[in-house]
């Protein structure tokens, strides 16, 4: 796939198209209003901002038929009104920021990707990348957990992930059972036990509530996966994308620019201290 490196000047961006996922969750469709190639890592996030609100901190879900994708849950002083806006309304855009997934470094491995939640939103375009040049890797293990069925966001996507020749998906729901091939009651960590793949020769991708990360690691643990092989997309307060403001800083990094994306050995002093 070849996504149309941008500059950090700021850009205008038109919303065309907005779709909304689930109660309070929404894909903006954005057409960036510049002439200069666009291009970005799975994983990376841009700034979006509305001009005399303020911007937040969006992954980038995608890039599809020419047009950037957003999904964003309204929750927020900038979120809220980011999702009423209306196609050909105006907002601003920097980026992209941050590390992406090492998609080349892990060729030739099993890709196991955990998430929770709106968690799926960073490893979404990562996923379609994996599917779509199945020859460059070995299983594809995709496990994501909600808390209700009704809170899994794509499923047609999933759906055609599960059809795809040698791609597991296991979902899970803690708080409600369905009755559907690939869905467990509980937590995402728990479907490690049900996954297939080669503990030995896999990369881990996974992203969502840190408290789900921790679990899973140790969960990985038991399952001999070692550290090494796990990478992490990181949620920190990013206020400015560039390591200016100190708001997203862990230990000695700045998630903003030296994340999202971490190899797990590189952060693990760090990671989960209460504090930090």
């Amino acid at each position: 796939m070849n996504q149309p490196v941008a500059s950090f000047v700021p850009l205008t961006a038109t919303l065309m198209d907005k779709h909304q996922e689930s109660p309070g969750i929404f894909t903006l469709h954005l057409a960036l209003n510049t002439s200069t190639p666009f291009n970005f890592s799975f994983g990376q996030f841009n700034m979006l901002y509305l001009f005399g609100v303020g911007e937040v901190a969006i992954s980038i879900m995608g890039w599809q038929n020419n047009l950037l994708l957003h999904t964003i849950r309204a929750v927020g002083r900038v979120t809220q009104p980011l999702v009423k806006l209306k196609p050909g309304d105006q907002l601003g855009l920097r980026g992209p920021f941050g590390c992406g997934w090492p998609l080349e470094h892990i060729k030739g491995k099993d890709i196991v990707f955990i998430t929770a939640g709106l968690g799926c939103a960073p490893v979404v375009a990562a996923i379609n990348h994996t599917v779509e040049n199945r020859q460059h890797y070995g299983r594809i293990v995709i496990l994501q957990g909600v808390k209700h069925h009704n809170d899994l966001l794509w499923q047609t996507q999933y759906d055609h992930w599960q059809n795809t020749g040698n791609c597991q998906v296991l979902l899970a729901a803690s708080e409600e059972y369905k009755h559907r091939y690939q869905w467990r009651l509980g937590m995402v960590t728990e479907l490690l036990d049900f996954a297939e793949f080669e503990a030995k020769h896999c990369a881990v991708l996974m992203c969502g509530p840190e408290i789900m990360m921790l679990a899973a690691l140790k969960q990985l643990a038991k399952h001999q996966v070692t550290d090494d092989a796990v990478y992490l997309s990181l949620e920190r307060n990013f206020q400015c994308g560039q390591a200016s403001c100190g708001h997203c800083q862990l230990g000695p990094f700045f998630v903003c620019k030296d994340g999202p994306v971490f190899h797990y050995p590189t952060v693990k002093p760090w990671f989960g201290l209460s504090g930090i």
